[in-house]
């Protein structure tokens, strides 16, 4: 029997839109969990990374003036709120009876040094929920093995297809969910 995917991952270049689109889906599905991450801006520049749960809560994922051994550039990752709230978001989502729809924003560098967030990615791609989420261009074998996954499509957002993809995950999501 050949069986649709059912996870929808986004990938492509830092500040093409993957994050905008991933709040946009969040916002119109009722039946969602996860968690999405926003840049902290002070006097213009960047300084950090926070992380959104759908559920309202927040934690810092990297910030400039985080000591950590885990580093990622000029930010120090806190692996504490990752797997705190990140994790915590995803582990709801999967014990939710009434959650169909996974939100994971992002499978990236900073998040893969927390083995609680990979092996939560693996059991959501399992699941048989939903799950749409961005996941880094290039990667290391985690990354590269979720993108070989058959059970899932990875859609490469560029500044001209930005606008188009929303309402393609959405028609997508009305044919399993209704």
């Amino acid at each position: 029997m050949i069986t649709r995917p059912k996870n929808i991952l986004l990938t492509g270049p830092p500040s093409v839109g993957k994050t905008t689109i991933i709040k946009k889906i969040a916002g119109l599905v009722d039946d969602a969990k996860g968690f999405y991450t926003e840049e902290i801006r002070s006097r213009g520049k960047r300084v950090g990374f926070r992380l959104k749960t759908l559920n309202g809560r927040e934690g810092i994922l990297a910030h400039i003036d985080i000591k950590s051994r885990f580093r990622v550039g000029k930010y120090g990752v806190n692996i504490e709120d990752l797997e705190d709230i990140g994790v915590g978001a995803i582990e709801d989502g999967l014990q939710d009876e009434e959650c169909r729809v996974i939100i994971l924003d992002e499978i990236g560098k900073m998040e893969l040094f927390s083995r609680r967030f990979k092996d939560i990615v693996i059991e959501a791609l399992n699941s048989e929920k939903l799950l749409i989420g961005t996941i880094k261009l290039k990667g290391n074998g985690f990354i590269e093995g979720i993108k070989q996954r058959n059970d899932t499509i990875i859609i490469q957002v560029t500044y001209d297809n930005r606008e188009n993809i929303p309402p393609m995950i959405l028609r997508r999501l009305n044919f399993r969910i209704l």
